[in-house]
């Protein structure tokens, strides 16, 4: 390994997942065959043994800890888990000065300390483009003045299923046949009744305008083989929509290119020439 005091050299980072569903799989295979500058260094998941059967392909065996364990092996965490624990793996890594990225970005309006603690102790939350484009363009416009942010989720039936919106209201989607508004309201609001789903509506309304002025509906589209998101932006140096259809991973809820936005964004860390802020 080249010195990091050599001209030009960096510091390899020491990445940890937090996590191993689909996404955080696809992560540790891509680290594994390799992203320069990234050493993937530990995962924690909720079912060790499974996820050490999971783990069996890769090159090199990567140990399986539980999420206390983490901060002491990495210089970043890649927090692939369910959101009611982003709190527990994100807090001693921001302590630490150190790196978290999120998934569940959702879970940083109910944890916005979080914030706070990364301010003070020179840590750093990315919440990475994921499933949704166009955030370079929204956090350029948010320089300037943004009049107005609005999206449109529409989604596969499956993908919709088990949110605890539609429990909570008794909305049900067995006997849905043609496209259905299920809600209507903001990134917050949808934060807490479609925890699984709606992340990217948050990372748009922290990109922009905050999660109480962005506007969204979200529609269950039985038609629909692919998550389709379609933002509409007015802002006082453009206006500008734009429209992605992904393609579901092995879990209907996340789509493939998900995990792709964050192996970019570690590529990115050392790369001689950056697109994109």
């Amino acid at each position: 390994m080249t010195s990091p005091s050599s001209p030009g050299a960096h510091p390899r980072r020491r990445v940890a997942i937090a996590g191993l569903g689909a996404v955080g799989l696809k992560i540790a295979s891509v680290l594994d065959q390799g992203v320069p500058g990234c050493e993937l260094v530990a995962v924690s998941a909720n079912d060790r043994d499974k996820a050490r059967e999971r783990l069996a392909h890769l090159s090199r065996p990567i140990p399986v800890v539980a999420i206390e364990e983490l901060e002491a092996l990495a210089d970043i965490v890649v927090e692939c888990a369910p959101a009611a624990l982003l709190p527990a793996i994100a807090e001693p890594f921001l302590r630490a000065g150190k790196t978290v990225i999120v998934l569940s970005s959702g879970a940083i309006l109910s944890h916005e300390g979080l914030i706070e603690i990364a301010r003070q102790h020179g840590g750093q939350i990315v919440v990475p483009t994921g499933a949704l484009l166009g955030l370079d363009a929204v956090t350029a416009a948010a320089e300037g003045v943004i009049r107005s942010v609005r999206m449109i989720t529409r989604k596969p039936v499956r993908g919709l299923v088990g949110a605890p919106y539609l429990i909570e209201n008794n909305i049900t989607l067995d006997d849905v046949t043609e496209p259905t508004r299920v809600f209507s309201g903001t990134p917050r609001e949808a934060a807490i009744g479609f925890p699984a789903n709606l992340n990217v509506a948050v990372a748009l309304s922290l990109a922009g305008i905050g999660p109480d002025r962005t506007t969204l509906e979200i529609w269950a589209d039985p038609a629909l083989t692919r998550n389709t998101h379609t933002i509409e932006v007015d802002a006082d140096s453009a206006s500008f929509s734009m429209t992605i259809e992904n393609v579901p991973s092995d879990n209907p809820k996340t789509g493939r290119i998900t995990a792709l936005s964050v192996i970019s964004y570690l590529r990115k860390l050392d790369a001689p020439l950056r697109i994109g802020s």
